[in-house]
């Protein structure tokens, strides 16, 4: 069965917040290709006249009369575009109305679906009211003559918009629902606050750890969306695992993610280059090669789970090396993590405005924006726990870049996807990562990377090569577990010596062989596995009836 319209609801439609984001974005085209208009992107209404949202240009012909049905109800909506490529329809809602009202829907939903939102924190109570409104919304378009009678798909991602999915389902029991959780919150808890998630997982109890770190709330809703949907969805066998142990409930359908290089992407790698080593030049008081090495790390600041701790400590490890080996080449490694940030460093902005001769090296020569919590940050101290000073003796120059990079950083300026292909590899340590969006992307703008074995992205390499990838395969996946950090870091630094010591045809055979594997994770391989959901959910639904 196909459905007649998607509707997909996240927090992150229109607000780039992580992998979600991506997800979404980098899919809608090859969906738009079969739904039109039909396919229906729902966010959070957060923006305002000092925060506006570059991703959406509204648009009141759009939706008008699934809109003004809305608005008939009292729930004020924005339609429009995402400016993605596609640019999919794109409704935005106003949630805030229903917080006042927050204590009566969380009783009926501890009544009708046994959710416990008792211990709610933090930003539970906005993503839950989002989530209300978001099933609100389509609750009144299906009673619209357009829709009456069609088949709708609802689609809901992670726990923030599970709340609205089951009270949409328990009005409109026709409507077919789909939860897909990226990561449980519970998982996710576990690695982040330094448990050993791998060597005791067999013994973890959701319910039990729910308690333990105070993820009542958020854990009972994801877990009762896993169970009350029509069909319940993750993103790789990895986390289908961890649903298992974790919510009591198997997924019905693997969505694994794919990604499609934007075709409207700026290829000015030699700028982007050529900015980052005048940047860090600047930052450290010392001219930069233009041979120099570049390596990066990303993501949402996520310390542990992402690897960060492990990628500082094999640069730290790389340095030492390099130091006693080849001391005159230069490795300059940058973390692009967005991190509490105040704003662009003046004194790096005015170094960079001199000559290159009349430079001196910067107080903190390794951050090139101010923070709220300079002493406070993980990533920043652990950089001076490992000494990485950034000495005119250290052949490793360590730079945290702690901003989105939109364009709009008032440093590089420039976005996310020019600045990646400047690095010559990518690593991504990663210890807790469902999938794992940053080497996928890496492989496909040409750039090798290192990845782990506790991706689901690095397991679908190993398993689509049948072996562990290496870096000729332009992603190496390594081994981590619970006692690996020491040793996976080490391997890191050999395999980073590796692609320094490497000839330039040989590179650019790791960056042929990336993209290579890149292409098999393009979005119309795995479209497919979205329709095997609709038609489950479609199934599931009628049933019902």
């Amino acid at each position: 069965m196909k459905p007649d319209w998607v509707f997909e609801t996240s927090w992150e439609v229109c607000n780039k917040v992580g992998g979600i984001y991506t997800v979404l974005s980098s899919r809608a085209r090859t969906l738009k290709d079969t739904f039109g208009d039909h396919l229906v992107f729902i966010g959070p209404d957060i923006w305002n006249d000092e925060n506006p949202c570059h991703d959406f240009r509204e648009d009141r012909r759009v939706l008008r009369t699934l809109r003004e049905a809305a608005a008939s109800e009292g729930l004020r909506v924005r339609t429009g575009r995402w400016l993605v490529e596609g640019e999919p329809v794109a409704v935005l809602i106003d949630y805030r109305p229903f917080l006042e009202r927050k204590n009566e829907i969380y009783t009926r939903a501890w009544e009708l679906f046994g959710v416990d939102s008792l211990h709610a924190y933090g930003d539970y109570d906005e993503a839950s009211m989002f989530s209300y409104a978001a099933g609100l919304f389509v609750r009144f378009a299906a009673d619209t003559k357009a829709l009456r009678n069609a088949k709708i798909v609802y689609q809901a991602h992670e726990w923030m918009t599970g709340l609205g999915m089951m009270f949409l389902k328990e009005s409109l029991p026709g409507i077919a629902t789909i939860f897909t959780t990226h990561a449980t919150s519970i998982g996710r808890s576990i690695a982040g606050n330094e448990k050993l998630l791998y060597k005791y997982f067999s013994g973890y109890n959701g319910d039990q750890m729910a308690s333990e770190l105070s993820m009542e709330a958020k854990h009972s809703v994801e877990k009762q969306s896993a169970h009350h949907a029509d069909c319940f969805t993750t993103v790789s066998t990895f986390t289908d695992r961890e649903c298992r142990q974790l919510l009591e409930k198997s997924a019905d359908v693997i969505l694994p993610n794919g990604f499609v290089r934007p075709a409207t992407e700026n290829k000015r790698t030699v700028e982007s280059r050529k900015a980052l080593l005048e940047t860090a030049s600047a930052l450290i008081g010392e001219q930069l090669p233009d041979d120099t090495f570049i390596v990066s790390t990303s993501g949402r600041n996520d310390y542990r789970c992402k690897g960060f701790d492990v990628y500082l400590e094999a640069l730290a490890q790389l340095n030492a090396r390099m130091r006693a080996e080849t001391p005159h080449q230069r490795v300059l490694a940058l973390v692009e993590v967005p991190c509490w940030t105040k704003g662009p460093r003046q004194d790096l902005l005015d170094n960079l405005a001199l000559p290159a001769s009349e430079r001196k090296a910067l107080p903190h020569p390794y951050i090139t924006h101010e923070l709220h919590n300079l002493h406070d940050d993980r990533i920043v101290n652990t950089i001076r726990g490992l000494a990485l000073w950034n000495t005119p003796d250290d052949p490793v120059k360590v730079v945290l870049i702690p901003c989105y990079l939109d364009g709009r950083d008032g440093v590089l300026n420039r976005d996310y996807y020019q600045v990646l292909p400047a690095s010559d590899l990518c690593v991504y340590p990663s210890y807790y990562e469902p999938w794992g969006y940053t080497p996928l992307e890496a492989c496909a703008y040409g750039v090798p990377c290192i990845t782990t074995d506790l991706s689901g992205f690095g397991q679908w390499v190993s398993d689509n090569l049948g072996r562990p990838g290496t870096l000729q395969d332009g992603c190496a996946v390594l081994h981590r577990d619970d006692d690996s950090y020491f040793s996976c870091a080490a391997e890191i630094a050999d395999i980073t010596l590796q692609a320094l010591s490497a000839s330039q045809p040989q590179r650019k055979l790791y960056g042929t062989a990336a993209k290579k594997l890149a292409s098999q994770a393009e979005w119309k391989n795995f479209i497919g596995q979205y329709f095997k959901a609709y038609d489950f959910a479609l199934q599931a639904a009628a049933s019902n009836l």
